[in-house]
């Protein structure tokens, strides 16, 4: 018996052409893609921040020297009933017993600007009572004020009250340093 050596088994294999795959117009369009969206989220991001700064808490929070003048607290509140603007010590436009300021914080009393018969908020009016607030002497180099809102009052009044506080309709700044409070 003889041993015979097929063709097909002495024919040298040719390497497969199987081809590579080409990624750099894949990672191009991805770079592209990666670069537009960071330079659009930057743009569209100024659109929509509010510089709000938190309550500072520890021992730094109330703690200053003694050759400074006490700064008076500026607070507008935010209810069901309308606005209620306090200063240091009681609810401007109110009054509690024997003609003092009702307590900070009190809104069993009427608000300082109630809302409109038709159930709104009056921007306008508390724009208004912030200028007459700043033109006092106690907060004319006054910046700061605290914005507190009761739970269910509605984000876009929210953000209305910040820019009603900030500054007037002809751009002269108010109160620019806001601070939100938790009530």
């Amino acid at each position: 018996m003889a041993f015979y050596y097929s063709k097909r088994k002495l024919k040298v294999k040719e390497p497969e052409d199987t081809g590579e795959l080409n990624i750099v117009p894949y990672l191009d369009i991805l770079m592209n893609l990666i670069i537009f969206l960071l330079l659009s989220i930057n743009g569209l991001a100024a659109f929509g921040i509010l510089n709000v700064s938190a309550p500072n808490y520890g021992p730094s929070a109330g703690v200053g020297g003694d050759d400074e003048k006490p700064q008076q607290i500026l607070s507008v509140l935010i209810s069901k009933k309308g606005f209620y603007i306090a200063g240091s010590g009681g609810v401007l436009g109110q009054t509690g017993t024997e003609g003092t300021p009702a307590p900070e914080g009190d809104t069993s009393a009427p608000p300082t600007i109630p809302l409109k018969p038709d159930g709104t908020y009056d921007f306008a009016a508390l724009t208004e009572h912030m200028k007459a607030v700043k033109s006092h002497e106690a907060f004319r180099e006054q910046t700061k004020v605290i914005i507190g809102a009761e739970a269910d009052v509605a984000y876009e009044n929210l953000i209305g009250t910040m820019d009603a506080v900030r500054e007037t309709k002809d751009k002269k700044l108010l109160f620019p340093d806001v601070t939100l409070a938790a009530m």
